[in-house]
């Protein structure tokens, strides 16, 4: 059983004070808006702070890859870890995603870097909109209420080897669904579905996307570099 990694106290510093905001912020909102925190260095149990979990069905420990589907937090710390150096956080305002129970959320993120410009946390806001239709219970939705507890989410979670297979698979089978061959273009639809699904943001992730398309792991890089400039 291997140890976690020491954190530096500059992030531990940081961590501490999202988490406070955390806290803060779920004592406020009502239940139907979601906060979490994620541990970037931790990916598969990234989750070290959240309210109203049960919006998404997660808690803390939770893989980085169990959140919304469509999630352009993702693109946000790969834009991260694309500009090493870079002290200003990376904020991905209001953008449509979707729970996986099918509800449509609203969804905000920024990642925070330390002082070398690494991107290591990321705190993500998620809003439920299926009780809009509905005034009441709309409302009742936005008030808080401190007397309910919030249900804890079931204890069967996805592990991120679940989570990154499930990706690949599904990007695998939509490209096959476009022709009779499977060529480049296919193979490059689906690596951008893998990168949209957030896959590229876990380490071996590569490796894992080359082996499924019997690529090497640098055709991988090319296909990526493809997509970010196109």
């Amino acid at each position: 059983m291997t140890s976690e990694p020491a954190i530096s106290p500059e992030r531990q510093w940081v961590l501490n004070v999202l988490q406070a905001t955390v806290q803060m912020l779920g004592s406020v909102l009502g239940r139907n808006t979601e906060i979490v925190l994620h541990d970037l260095t931790r990916p598969e149990h990234s989750v070290i702070a959240i309210a109203n979990g049960h919006v998404s069905g997660r808690r803390v420990g939770s893989p980085v890859l169990a959140g919304p589907r469509e999630d352009q937090g993702f693109n946000a710390v790969l834009q991260a870890m694309r500009e090493p150096g870079s002290h200003t956080p990376v904020v991905v305002g209001n953008y449509p995603t979707q729970g996986r129970d099918g509800k449509t959320l609203r969804s905000a993120t920024a990642v925070f870097r330390d002082a070398h410009g690494e991107p290591f946390a990321s705190l993500c806001v998620n809003t439920d909109l299926s009780g809009i239709t509905a005034a009441q219970a709309c409302l009742e939705q936005l008030l808080a209420a401190p007397l309910a507890p919030t249900p804890e989410p079931a204890d069967s979670q996805p592990d991120l080897e679940q989570l990154m297979a499930q990706i690949i698979d599904t990007a695998l089978a939509d490209a096959r669904s476009q022709g009779r061959k499977f060529g480049k273009a296919q193979k490059l639809e689906a690596v951008r579905q893998m990168h949209e699904g957030g896959l590229f943001i876990v380490k071996g992730a590569v490796e894992k996307a080359a082996a499924a398309l019997e690529v090497t792991r640098y055709t991988i890089y090319n296909y990526l570099d493809e997509i970010r400039k196109g």
